[in-house]
Formats: C-alpha cells, structure tokens, sequence
C-alpha cells in the first residue's frame, strides 16, 4: 500500500465494546483502517490496514503456538515498526502474554540498560525475548547469564507454521508492562483482556468521545502504557486509523509530528507536557501547518504544567490550533491507563492557590488579589472520572477527604490491574483486599474534577511546610532557561528539619564565569518564590535518569547522589585552575 489507510472506517463504528483484544482486531479487519509508519521527515514508510495485521498476526501466531507453551510470557522489543505490532497480536492469538520492552536508547548506557533488561528477564520469568537483528547482539549480551533465548525477528518468522490457534479468553491476561520508575526489582502490571476492554471502551466512547472522523497520531513509545494502550491498542478497539513516527524521531524532529497531524488531518495525539514545549523550542517559521482539525490534544504521563501549553497555544494558534483542543487527563498502568479526563472543549481549567495555606493545612485555598504572588500556585484540572469508576481522596488514615483537601488518590474500577506479576508484596502493598488502589500520588477535588499535585514519596517537610521538588525545579530552569537544561530537587541527611535540601541543575557550559552566573540568579530566584535554603550543584548535562516514560526519577538520581556519582561543575573548574 502506498497510501496511508483512510479515515475512513467503512464499517460502523465500536467504542471497544470487545471482550478480547482477538475480537476487536476481528471486526477492526473488516474495514479499511489501520497503522501507518512514517520516517523522520514524515514520509510514509510502511502502511498496514486492520486486514493485514490480522492475516499477518494469525499467521504468525500458528508459529508461535508450537514454539511456547500456553501463557508463557514473551519479552518483545517494543520498536515503533510493524513487527511490534503483528507479534504483540500474534500472541493475542498465540495465547502468550507479551512483555513490551524499552530500547536500549532511553536508559542512559548500554550497561544501565542490560542490567535492567536482565531484571525483567528474570522478574518476568520470560520464556523467550524476541528484537530487530540490529538489538540481537546487546539484549543478548544482557542475558548471557539466562537461559532466556534471543530471537531476531526473522529467526520468528522462520519458524515451522501449524494449523492450531489458541487465542486469549475474556478471563485471559493480555500483556504485562513493567513500570517505568522500577530500579533495582522491576515490578511487571498485569494487564487482563477485561481491564484492558474496559478502559479502551472508556477513553474512546467517554474519555475522547471519538467519532466517525477521527484518526489518531502518536510519537510515543509503545513501551509505555500512553503509547501501547492509548495509542495502539485503543485505536484498533475503536477501528481508528493511526499515524506512527519513532519516538527518537520526535525528539531529533518534534515538527514532524505536527506536519503529521496536519498532513493527514489528525484529530486524537497526545504528549506528555515536554512534548510541546520541544516542539515550541524547535519552531523556526520554516513551514506552513494547518491545526485546525486537531480536537483533542492530550497531556498525560506527568504533572500538568500550564505554562509551557500556553505558550504552544499562542505560538500555533494562528495554525489552526485552538486551546480549548487541550485535554488533561490522570491514570497510569496500573489502571490499564486512563482515570480521568477533562470534558471535551474545557481546555486548561486552572486554579490557582494560596501555596502557603497548602503547606501548613494541606488545603487548597483560592488565592485572592491578596495573596502575594510568590506565594501562588497555579494548577490544571485533569477533569471527572470514567463512568463505572470510583475515585477518592484520603488522608492518611484512610478517611475519604471533601473538596479541596489534599490527599492520597486511590481508584476503583474495571480498568484496575489484578496486581504486579509474581510479586505479592509489592501487590498487597499498592491493591487493596475490597480493589482500591493507592496510586501513591496526591490531589485534590475542585468543582467535580481531579487537581494532581504530585508525588506523596516526593514530598519534602521542612518546617512544618510541605515543599513540592517540582516548584524547586521549576524556579531554576525559569531563572535560566537558555543555559541549563533538567533539574532534580531532592532532601537528604539529618531527620525532620535537619535535612538539607539539594538541586541539581544540568548545564550546557564550563565556563566559570557563566556558571557564577547561573548559580547566582538561580540561587536568588528559588529564594524568592520558594522560600526555603537550598543547596545548589551545577552538573554536567545528560546527569539526569530518566524513566522510560520520560520522566525524572528523583529516587535513582539522589541514589547516584549519595553513591558519588555526580560531577559538580563549579568543583570540577576549580580543582583543574588549581592543577594548572
């Protein structure tokens, strides 16, 4: 095909009303959609319609049937091309759980990332792992020490073919996905043909209330929950058309991403915050776009930071794009993926609350004309939850909390994970006996919608105060945003008010004098409006680690802290004047 499929279904549409994911694609390969794969510069690469997936899928799926017993699991490199998805459907049918695997490039280092591959091998308890020939040689390397065998893809596609399918059953897994902040022990989310079918369901008939004219574009990783479920598997539910570029792509060209969405007229796409504000920093006028169709441009995977999507709606609104497109939303993979989503067209509902109040009394109190404005913070709603969900804000014991009361989120539904693969502790540690989840993250209900705050593990006390690591951050990079890249605040030593607070600041130069420079205002804006005595170290770019997801795992960067694994830039220049 040398087109990529249309938007249109041909077919009526289904908002994922499936009891397997087998079923779906069933139905899905009776119309004319499905997957497109585009290069760097947006050109079209490969096109697989729904028909073709299924053929391809069952026929590999006949392979795999004598090649592994029922539900044994299979780790799968989760690269962006159409192998990932005819072998992630060839297990559906095959009735092996698929285990997608992050690339080697999101992990900082090829040893950092063969340790972590070892983990989930051996968590995972895989029976094989199946990778492009170009990963063979690094995965293998990785577990030389298993008897888990690597597999190209080719060596798959060799194997002997039979006649006999053993598709998934409604009761069935579906896949495990491992968590993007695990570190030393992997924890694998189960994911079930149920929960799975529910939450699809819910994100395509009430989350985004797709239509007959809609068609989807993603960048993301499809290792993540955001990408495999959102924008692979909910897409075929509700027999949408997608269009793929390479996550390493998007970063090397954010633009293309966009020249996507209006190529094709792209509705549905979303990105965590950093995606648009990539995508602002990259702009260099060098193109004509047109916006105007995309209708629900999704933020989710992390905090929602209303600044940089302000200034992506101004830079783009004269293209088409209109605000009110903006769609927040709350989940993640342990409740499949989605829990809340902002009602279609509400844009960024923010409110904006008196910090100070927040960290004495764990209220979110409105600021007035009479709050100072260093003390303000602003936040976004991430909207209501999907129906046939619960979701509760709690103290800390237990008590469900009334509007505006900051507390643990925990969620309840048929979306929800049965728990962690072959980890009962951390299971039992995370899911309740009556099925509530404590997601370990904090918020608040404001006018019937979810406001998210943060991390409960993340929080820093000092003096009484509940200080959030993100305004620390946040307020450095601000102070110099041209010369310094990712921040990471984080308390360390003593106990109570004894701790001292650190941030690290990655920069783009050695200078001395630049880096004077840099420590100066940042010193002196953290002072201003976050009030509390920091201790700051310039480091070198690239010190940061980062989640497969994206985000900054704070824990795994103050452990690299404590062991001495960080340079301190100003320290550095110093000793090497002193040596000269």
């Amino acid at each position: 095909m040398t087109e990529p499929t249309p938007t249109a279904r041909n077919i009526p549409l289904r908002h994922g009303d499936f009891p397997t994911l087998t079923e779906a694609l069933d139905y899905a390969a009776t119309g004319d959609t499905g997957f497109n794969y585009f290069d760097g510069k947006g050109r079209l690469v490969t096109s697989l319609s729904y028909a073709d997936l299924r053929t391809q899928s069952i026929d590999m799926a006949k392979r795999l049937v004598g090649f592994a017993p029922k539900d044994s699991r299979i780790g799968l490199a989760a690269v962006s091309t159409p192998d990932f998805a005819i072998l992630f459907f060839a297990c559906q049918y095959a009735g092996l759980v698929p285990a997608p695997l992050p690339l080697p490039v999101t992990l900082g280092g090829r040893s950092s990332y063969e340790r972590q591959l070892e983990r989930m091998a051996d968590t995972g308890d895989f029976f094989a792992l199946f990778a492009p020939a170009s990963m063979e040689p690094i995965m293998s390397s990785a577990l030389n020490d298993t008897a888990t065998p690597v597999l190209t893809f080719d060596d798959v596609n060799a194997l002997p073919a039979g006649d006999d399918l053993r598709p998934f059953g409604a009761d069935d897994l579906c896949y495990i996905q491992y968590s993007s902040g695990s570190t030393s022990s992997p924890k694998g989310i189960l994911g079930t043909q149920s929960s799975v079918s529910a939450n699809c369901h819910g994100i395509t008939k009430y989350g985004l209330q797709v239509n007959e004219t809609d068609r989807a574009t993603s960048w993301l990783p499809l290792y993540h929950d955001m990408g495999l479920i959102g924008c692979m598997i909910a897409p075929m539910m509700a027999q949408l058309s997608v269009d793929f570029m390479d996550p390493t792509d998007f970063t090397r060209r954010p633009m293309t991403w966009l020249q996507l969405i209006s190529d094709n007229k792209g509705t549905l796409s979303y990105s965590p915050t950093f995606g648009y504000e990539l995508c602002v920093r990259r702009w260099r006028g060098d193109r004509e776009l047109d916006l105007s169709s995309w209708r629900a441009a999704g933020i989710g995977g992390d905090m929602v930071r209303p600044e940089p999507l302000t200034e992506f709606s101004e830079l783009f609104g004269p293209m088409g794009f209109e605000e009110s497109a903006f769609t927040p939303s709350y989940g993640m993979a342990e409740t499949t993926l989605a829990a809340t989503f902002a009602p279609r067209g509400q844009g960024l509902l923010k409110h904006t609350i008196d910090m100070r109040r927040y960290e004495m009394t764990s209220t979110a109190v409105t600021a007035t004309d009479l709050t100072p404005a260093e003390d303000t913070r602003t936040f976004v709603a991430c909207g209501v939850r999907l129906p046939d969900h619960e979701v509760e804000i709690r103290d800390a014991d237990n008590k469900v909390l009334g509007e505006d009361h900051v507390g643990r989120i925990c969620l309840k539904g048929p979306s929800l994970s049965p728990g962690y693969f072959r980890n009962s502790q951390a299971t039992e540690a995370a899911f309740s006996k009556d099925g509530w989840l404590d997601t370990g993250d904090l918020g608040y209900w404001h006018d019937g919608q979810l406001i998210v705050t943060g991390r409960y593990k993340d929080l820093i006390l000092y003096h009484g105060r509940n200080i959030w690591p993100q305004d620390i951050e946040w307020a450095a990079q601000a102070a110099a945003p041209h010369r310094c890249g990712r921040a990471c605040a984080f308390s360390v030593g003593g106990a109570g008010d004894q701790k001292t607070i650190m941030l690290l600041l990655e920069c783009r130069t050695r200078d001395p004098r630049l880096l004077t420079e840099i420590e100066t205002a940042v010193s002196a804006a953290i002072r201003l409006e976050v009030g509390v005595p920091v201790q700051l170290m310039l480091v070198p770019k690239s010190t940061m680690i980062i989640t497969s997801s994206g985000k900054l795992s704070r824990a795994r960067v103050k452990q690299k802290y404590l062991d001495g694994g960080i340079i301190d830039l100003q320290a550095a220049t110093q000793l090497r004047a002193v040596q000269a």
